[in-house]
């Protein structure tokens, strides 16, 4: 992780030898007044982003997949990252009657936050009263799933009758982006993954019990319907808080939870929530790193990377097996 983090600080447009990023940690100032700039006014924050984003996303990837028992679930399944983005679309492309141009400038980048942050709070809402109706999970996770496709159809409408300009702002913010938080960001981010994850923490016990079925957790003793609470409210928390400040970003939450099944060969959660998050961790990084496109001075859509990433990976897992099960 070290490895990586000094990787992803030394590559980008202007390469910075990782020798004068050891020193700076020290306290021995750069050669060059730029560098200071670029490093801890840019690319600092940014590699904190990808390290908290990566724990975030892979957190709830696994809370998801062993609360719903399918190995397909994701953070997004509950349709928290949909209304997200019909939050952030009502602002750009139907807010713009009001005069808001969000998306270019800062202060309209508090208003996408905030516009993001009530899309998925909206959602988590209404998630959490079909909750209290609705007693089976797999029947909630289809709820999500349909939360999710009414969002993404307002989305549509709003495209549609939206003009180049607005959709090509959504378009921006739908792809994915690391590098808009600052350090005043990272406080409030952090704050939000805190919050999440210290509600994972005390419940993991109860997760390894889930993995048995909802009959047996219940006949060890575990509150169900209290954990289905503190599912859907970490989720909610670390995928919305994610999803305002860095936009969606894609295949991290269903991918990195396989991979630290595969790496670590245990079901223990124990092991695996600490497992996926360093893992969480490598990966976001990696493709970070990736995007920068190193001596150019564009960088990839970070989705654009984790997709390429995580969708062999998944395509592979579902082949691997479908094979085991016919032999």
């Amino acid at each position: 992780m070290v490895f990586l983090w000094l990787l992803n600080l030394s590559l980008g447009s202007l390469s910075i030898p990782v020798v004068y990023l050891l020193e700076r940690l020290v306290g021995i100032p750069f050669p060059r007044e730029s560098w200071e700039i670029i490093v801890m006014d840019y690319r600092i924050p940014k590699s904190f982003t990808a390290i908290l984003a990566g724990i975030g996303l892979s957190v709830s990837g696994l809370q998801m997949q062993t609360f719903f028992r399918n190995p397909l679930a994701g953070p997004f399944v509950l349709g928290i990252s949909s209304g997200a983005g019909l939050g952030v679309a009502l602002l750009s492309m139907a807010g713009t009657a009001f005069g808001w141009q969000i998306l270019s400038g800062t202060p309209n980048y508090w208003a996408a936050i905030i516009a993001s942050s009530a899309g998925a709070i909206g959602v988590l809402v209404l998630m959490g009263l079909a909750a209290w109706k609705v007693k089976d999970s797999m029947t909630l996770l289809i709820v999500g799933l349909m939360f999710g496709s009414a969002a993404a159809s307002i989305v549509t409408l709003l495209s549609y009758f939206s003009s180049a300009e607005e959709l090509k702002m959504f378009t921006l913010w739908s792809m994915g982006n690391l590098g808009n938080t600052g350090w005043p960001e990272l406080g409030l981010l952090s704050g939000a993954l805190l919050i999440g994850l210290s509600l994972v923490i005390f419940s993991v016990k109860s997760y390894n019990a889930m993995l048995l079925g909802e009959a047996y957790a219940k006949s060890m003793g575990i509150n169900f319907q209290k954990l289905r609470w503190i599912m859907i409210v970490s989720t909610g928390i670390l995928t919305g808080g994610i999803t305002a400040f860095c936009g969606p970003i894609a295949f991290i939450g269903i991918a990195v939870p396989h991979l630290a099944r595969l790496l670590f060969k245990t079901n223990d959660h124990r092991v695996l929530f600490p497992a996926t998050a360093l893992l969480g961790i490598l990966v976001l990084l990696a493709c970070d790193t990736l995007s920068q496109l190193p001596g150019y001075a564009s960088s990839l859509p970070i989705n654009a990377v984790t997709t390429a990433f995580g969708a062999p990976l998944i395509i592979w897992l579902i082949m691997k097996r479908n094979f085991s099960e016919a032999f």
